[in-house]
């Protein structure tokens, strides 16, 4: 168990505040026993609140590429079908974690991948359970891309209390699953929108851990696109792949293809074979030579 580094500010900032009330009261009411003694237990209560909001545990995180780990700790709120109309622009099922103040609020990453977007936007304080939070309190969106081409949006959420969110992750960047990409201060909530035809293996009202729950079972790439309804995706292409077609590619090249020219169809295109295993010789074809006219011969004997 570590204290996290967002709260650095906010523990010298407490500590400091702690200080000078207690000397206060110590100086100005040395009489005032009582009062000094709630003082105490009440500043001690706080700190180890500030301590404990900013806490940020170790543990093993156990990584699967068909998996989604739960993004943050907290409780289950909302797990339904929805539209995601920034990005993805489809069908999605959604997956929402509330995280109340007495929780960890370290962000993890649900999915290993590539950072195919990233945007932040201002927006209200609405408390985290509202309907419209997710559309236009101050929110993160992020979206990862795994090998296999399925992609994961999730969104930090700011509420009433969180006003303040920090992250770590910019497009273009891979990321590994379980890793940090954010902090929320003082409470609020994360989404996730999966594919449909996941298996969510969480329930409403679950109590979830931030990169040890396993919140559902991604599907495959085709039964993904495929689920989406109408609203399908192109996969995209992978290096790996990429890099496989280019040395194809030069192999092919390497052998010039043949071309057999059709005497009798010149105005066809040419036939292309590539890779002929033999290469026959072309058959030559003799032309007999034109007959001259019986009337050009009598005229030469008698001249």
């Amino acid at each position: 168990m570590t204290f996290h580094k967002e709260g650095y500010t906010s523990l010298a900032l407490t500590i400091l505040f702690l200080l000078v009330l207690n000397a206060a009261i110590q100086f100005y009411l040395p009489q005032a026993h009582t009062l000094k003694w709630i003082i105490y237990i009440l500043s001690f209560m706080f700190l180890a609140v500030i301590v404990q909001f900013f806490r940020s545990p170790f543990f093993d995180i156990s990584t699967d590429e068909t998996t989604v780990l739960c993004p943050a700790d907290g409780k289950v709120v909302v797990i339904e079908e929805a539209d995601e109309t920034e990005y993805l622009k489809d069908r999605r099922i959604q997956l929402s974690v509330f995280m109340s103040p007495v929780n960890v609020h370290v962000n993890r990453n649900p999915i290993a991948g590539v950072v195919s977007y990233f945007k932040y936007h201002k927006g209200k304080y609405l408390v985290a359970w509202h309907p419209k939070s997710s559309t236009e309190n101050e929110r993160t969106t992020v979206v990862v891309q795994n090998s296999e081409g399925v992609s994961v949006l999730f969104r930090q959420i700011a509420g009433a209390l969180a006003r303040r969110i920090v992250w770590y992750v910019k497009e273009g960047d891979i990321v590994e699953q379980g890793q940090q990409f954010g902090f929320i201060k003082f409470g609020s909530r994360v989404d996730v929108f999966l594919p449909l035809g996941s298996k969510i293996l969480v329930n409403i009202g679950d109590v979830v851990k931030g990169g040890r729950t396993v919140l559902a079972e991604l599907p495959s790439a085709l039964t993904a696109v495929t689920a989406t309804e109408g609203h399908a995706t192109i996969k995209p292409v992978s290096i790996e792949s990429l890099t496989a077609s280019a040395h194809v590619a030069e192999q092919i090249a390497e052998e010039e293809p043949t071309i057999i020219e059709n005497e009798a169809h010149q105005g066809e295109l040419p036939l292309v074979i590539d890779h002929p295993k033999t290469e026959e010789p072309k058959k030559t074809v003799k032309k007999a030579a034109p007959k001259k006219p019986a009337a050009a011969k009598q005229k030469g004997k008698k001249e």
